[in-house]
């Protein structure tokens, strides 16, 4: 198949930053303990230094830290440590482990849940991964560095530097909105905190010579009977035999050089929804003769996404969204990854009627997204590209489409299975010029962004053609580029950015460009981002800007336009809860303070005006 890059510009490509990830395995099956396989979860205290100087490496701190301190695994170091709150530099991470002796034998590998942004890892004194791009999990084999008498001496280094060419780019030639309008420390292209750091899990696993590689599960409805179509990818180029196990059903793989594939009727299906967030096991095995000799267990929700007109359907019947942007942020720990937090999330979610959240700006945990499937929450999965610029030069974004492609593949590889995800997200607010909805964006900028997006939505398609795809786009941004997606998806601030104070101009002006974009493009439309900042505890009447009865006031006046309009699939309130940025004259106390709830999770009005409207059936 031609590879879509061909496609993007006129421009040549430039080099990427790095070459394709070294040792790692993008896109591996999340780690299981069963009968076959072993897991080490790594999470704990580890030394930690600081390497302002990058002089780590050539100096072998790999090998021993100079002048360590402890650290919690995962975290974002910036609220544990006075001298790194704004430090997005180098920094080492280093550890000693014993890999368990009943591994010998296997094959043994070193998984990290999310590194931000550039990462190394060395075992035992030798480098065998890096990757770059945080949020998403890459895995290394480290069998052959292995001495199973003596500790493996594990060391990381992680860096997440501002550099234009990146992804989130850390800074634009041509400015931005948050670069140029609001400032803030540290600068950033994006209104979130830079949180550098390994924020997920890093997992040590081993799994049989042989061994399931990847499984990928599509599923369809056809009346009232299912279908899983499963494909199984094994290692060294299995030419053996299997099974698939799904309840009642099961059927026997057939490998060729590695690959097999099976269909599943199932009849009398319970679709998966957000009623009914129905599961079951669906079983993979390898056989050796009689023998078992790999599994692997995941769980699958049998449902269709698709958009017909101006409607978006789940299994069939027309879906309409309410949610929430959100953010992986905490106090102390940062983005690192939090379980009780997590579960805590999906309880005010459910309590508020919200059925669905974009998993903005970047991908959430694995954990996110199982618990995502067992609770029947609807998920929009969001790729780390926040604030391309297309005012850029050709070489930039090149660069950058270079990481998004990346980017996508290992997303899409690592969250196809799961039901909870009905839509993938290429993009948030990418902009044509230095400051969105100022003048006219550059017509070569339109045009470069226009091919730049139609590479990332052909790719998607390619990957994944069971789901529907969109980007955020940002107010003033070009139509051009909505036009090119499945669904519509617009983050909007009238009453707000624009016209401030003045809802009843606001809610006019939403519903005049809704009715336009309506018209244009004939496809359905998320609001997918629209908010006030507010100051818990802080009232007024008539409502002001910045206390809670202008929030639930403004939150009103979008809620009515939207019902109002069978085209408009959902809305997602912008944000859940209050979350940290830099330091800024627009962000007071270092907070964007859209959410309805506090950063701690207490309810604003807000929350219960929503409740109230969401949970009327």
């Amino acid at each position: 198949m031609r590879d879509a890059r061909d496609d993007v510009s006129k421009v040549k490509a430039a080099p990427p930053e790095r070459s394709a990830p070294r040792g790692s395995r993008v896109g591996t099956l999340q780690p299981r303990q069963n009968a076959h396989r072993n897991t080490f979860d790594l999470s704990g205290l580890w030394d930690f230094q600081l390497d302002p100087k990058d002089e780590g490496e050539g100096a072998r701190w790999f090998e021993r830290l100079p002048a360590p301190r402890a650290i919690a695994v995962p975290c974002s170091w910036n609220e544990l440590f006075d001298d790194a709150r704004d430090y997005v530099g180098l920094a080492w991470y280093r550890t000693q482990v014993f890999v368990p002796s009943s591994w010998r034998g296997e094959r043994v590998f070193l998984r990290v849940g999310s590194a931000n942004y550039a990462c190394k890892i060395w075992v035992n004194g030798e480098l065998v991964a890096e990757h770059l791009g945080g949020h998403l999990p890459f895995a290394a084999e480290i069998t052959e560095r292995i001495s199973w008498t003596q500790p493996a001496t594990i060391a990381i280094s992680v860096e997440n530097k501002p550099l234009p060419e990146r992804v989130p780019a850390g800074s634009s030639p041509a400015g931005g909105l948050f670069t140029g309008i609001v400032g803030g420390y540290p600068a950033t292209t994006y209104d979130f905190f830079p949180y550098a750091g390994l924020h997920r899990s890093v997992i040590m696993f081993s799994v049989p010579r042989t061994h399931i590689e990847d499984v990928t599960v599509r599923t369809t409805l056809e009346g009232s009977d299912g279908r899983v179509d499963v494909s199984v990818l094994a290692t060294d180029g299995h030419s053996g035999a299997g099974r698939a196990r799904f309840g009642s059903i099961e059927a026997a793989l057939r490998f060729r050089d590695g690959v097999a594939e099976v269909s599943l009727r199932v009849p009398d299906v319970r679709p998966w929804s957000p009623r009914d967030p129905h599961l079951q096991p669906l079983v993979i095995t390898l056989e050796d003769g009689q023998r078992e000799t790999d599994a692997y267990t995941l769980d699958v929700g049998i449902r269709t996404v698709e958009v017909r007109g101006d409607r978006l359907l789940l299994n069939g019947e027309p879906i309409t969204l309410t949610g929430f942007g959100k953010h992986e942020d905490f106090p102390i720990h940062g983005r690192g990854f939090d379980l009780p937090l997590l579960v805590r999330d999906y309880e005010l979610l459910r309590w508020v009627g919200a059925n669905s959240y974009r998993t903005s700006h970047y991908p959430y945990s694995e954990e996110a997204l199982d618990l995502a499937d067992r609770l029947g929450v609807l998920v929009i999965d969001e790729t780390p590209a926040v604030s391309l610029n297309f005012a850029d030069s050709g070489e930039l974004v090149a660069r950058r489409l270079d990481q998004c492609q990346r980017a996508l593949d290992e997303l899409i590889a690592r969250d196809k299975n799961h039901p909870s995800v009905i839509l993938w997200c290429v993009a948030n607010e990418p902009m044509a010029g230095g400051s969105p909805g100022v003048g006219g964006a550059p017509p070569t900028a339109v045009e470069e962004g226009s091919r730049f997006f139609r590479v990332l939505y052909d790719q998607v398609r390619a990957r994944d053609a069971t789901r529907p795809v969109t980007l955020a786009g940002v107010m003033g941004g070009p139509v051009e580029w909505l036009s090119i997606f499945d669904v519509v998806s617009i983050n909007r601030y009238y009453g707000w950015y624009v016209l401030g104070g003045r809802l009843d101009a606001a809610q006019a002006a939403l519903a005049q460009e809704l009715d336009s974009l309506h018209q244009k493009l004939g496809k359905p439309i998320l609001i997918s981002e629209f908010g006030t900042d507010t100051v818990a505890g802080s009232h007024s009447q008539p409502p002001e800007m910045w206390t809670e009865e202008y929030q639930v006031e403004f939150l009103r006046r979008y809620l009515d336009a939207a019902e109002s309009r069978p085209f408009v699939a959902g809305v997602h309130v912008w944000n859940f809860a209050d979350f940290k940025t830099g330091q800024g004259i627009l962000r007071a106390a270092g907070l964007n303070q859209k959410g309805v709830f506090t950063r701690d999770r207490r309810p604003k009005m807000a929350a219960h005006f929503l409740r109230s409207r969401w949970c009327r059936t």
